[in-house]
């Protein structure tokens, strides 16, 4: 005979089974092998998922600073984009930007401003049409933490045989070395080109002689990114080229008041001349001419001496120096005894004969249309000083040991 508290612990030791049996049945009655990839086929793994395999990275992080003008784009593999989205952040202002062939890559068409926050929104789809989406706002490089270098010649003008690269740039640059290593220049005629600093923010390039006639030359910037500063980096990266056109080298003798025009080894003209008076006397030394103005306004107040001259439309006036040597025409000289090729009257420059206006048949003006951006002017003979490197594009004047010792690289 049972009792009942023995009966009352078999029947709970029952349920216990039953509740047991329950559990395991509830566990053993779904998809061992279900992942959260969204399918409910009940059928295993095998379908293909609903999340899409397209996969969106955009260059400038969310959230960052400091970003490149340069490299920002938005890539996408497993995928083709089907709109990407850039606008100014805050004024909704559309950045236009070009999509590449096969789906795969966008970018900017033009390069970003400094200091602007923007904003990207892409989508994109893989094979099986779903899709990705990425968002990005972020805030380019300010101009307080970036640095540009000003640089000449353009790309693709042609320009004479003493033209050095040269770079000013707008910050003070302490890792020279660093900067430097990032501007390769390179020339068709194979000369050895090699860059020299003067001071902190100015760098030139030049061979060891005047660059070949007809050369080609190639100047790869790749600042982009680089520290030329504590906190401050570089913004472009771009690949400039000139040509380099046909030899022109004048010789001005100030002891004779004429100037030699050599053209390809060949005498083409010899010019009368009026080089710088005994009180404002010429620099002598190689130097490159480094603009042309049809017409200029000459001051001497912009070159401190005072108020001697405003001449307010001095013809074909090419600068040689940046504190103010010229080569230029001059009408107002003595039509009874004009100093051409007799003596030196000027405050400085090297004057021609020349007429108001600048449109007659002059002397000045042959040598004007005769001349490129680059060309050589030496200056012997003169009781001057010779130029220093630094004024004016007239690296020339210093000696190639000298030059290279300037160089960070």
């Amino acid at each position: 005979m049972t009792t009942p508290d023995i009966a009352a612990r078999r029947a709970l030791g029952a349920c216990a089974a039953l509740m047991v049996g329950a559990l395991t049945l509830t566990g053993c009655g779904g998809n061992a092998n279900a992942t959260d990839d969204g399918n409910s086929s009940g059928k295993g793994g095998n379908a293909a998922p609903r999340t899409s395999t397209a996969k969106i990275a955009i260059s400038a992080e969310d959230g960052s600073a400091n970003a490149s003008i340069n490299a920002t784009d938005v890539q996408v593999t497993g995928g083709r984009l089907t709109e990407v989205r850039m606008t100014v952040a805050g004024s909704g202002q559309a950045v236009q930007g070009v999509t590449s062939a096969d789906g795969s890559s966008w970018k900017p068409k033009e390069r970003l401003e400094r200091g602007t926050k923007y904003q990207i929104s892409a989508t994109a789809k893989d094979a099986n049409g779903r899709t990705a989406a990425a968002n990005s706002i972020f805030t380019t490089v300010s101009p307080a933490n970036s640095f540009i270098g000003t640089y000449s010649p353009d790309n693709g003008t042609t320009v004479g045989v003493g033209m050095p690269v040269s770079f000013t740039f707008d910050k003070v640059i302490s890792d020279k070395k660093a900067v430097q290593s990032h501007i390769t220049v390179t020339s068709s005629s194979g000369q050895q080109v090699v860059g020299h600093w003067f001071g902190t923010q100015r760098l030139d390039f030049r061979p060891q002689e005047y660059w070949k006639a007809g050369s080609k030359v190639t100047m790869k910037i790749d600042l982009d990114g680089v520290q030329g500063a504590n906190g401050v980096y570089g913004v472009q990266k771009k690949t400039v080229t000139f040509t380099v056109g046909r030899s022109q080298v004048s010789t001005v003798d100030a002891g004779t008041q004429t100037m030699t025009v050599v053209r390809d080894g060949k005498t083409v003209r010899t010019v009368p001349v009026s080089t710088g008076s005994p009180e404002h006397t010429t620099y002598n030394g190689q130097m490159v001419v480094s603009e042309k103005f049809a017409q200029t306004r000459m001051d001497s107040r912009t070159v401190d001496l005072g108020g001697e001259y405003d001449i307010p439309d001095v013809p074909h006036a090419m600068r040689l120096t940046d504190s103010g040597t010229f080569i230029h025409g001059n009408y107002w000289y003595n039509k009874d005894n004009p100093p051409f090729g007799r003596e030196g009257t000027s405050h400085g420059c090297v004057g021609m004969a020349d007429v108001q206006g600048g449109q007659g048949d002059t002397t000045a003006k042959w040598f004007y249309d005769n001349s490129l951006i680059g060309d050589v002017v030496i200056v012997k003979h003169s009781p001057d000083k010779t130029v220093a490197p630094d004024n004016g594009l007239n690296g020339w004047n210093m000696s190639w040991s000298d030059w290279t010792a300037g160089s960070a690289a």
